[in-house]
């Protein structure tokens, strides 16, 4: 009994290797998508090699770079803000009863 040949389009293709990477187990994602760990394989290497739709890839990282450089922005700022607020609560317990903050730093 043999498997039947599939076709998988570049995009299946670069999700598989993008999951196998980030998971850092072949075998695994291959099990998940009912897939030859051995084709898994053949994928990751050839992605390596930049023969696996690479100028895809490029295009659609440098989208995500972008969108992630501004989602690092907000947190960073988010961050910031929350870092005022818990000086400013900070400052006002420590008028307010000062023996609270013995050992709080």
């Amino acid at each position: 009994m043999y498997m039947k040949r599939r076709k998988h389009s570049k995009e299946f293709k670069l999700q598989v290797v993008k999951e196998a990477l980030e998971v850092g187990n072949k075998a695994l994602v291959a099990r998940r998508y009912e897939l030859s760990p051995n084709l898994v394989q053949r994928w990751v290497k050839a992605y390596e090699e930049g023969k696996l739709g690479q100028e895809m890839v490029s295009s659609s990282s440098s989208a995500e770079i972008k969108r992630l450089e501004e989602e690092n922005e907000q947190l960073k700022k988010l961050l910031g803000e929350k870092d005022l607020e818990i000086a400013i609560l900070r400052d006002l317990i420590k008028k307010k009863n000062p023996h609270l903050l013995k050992n709080w730093k």
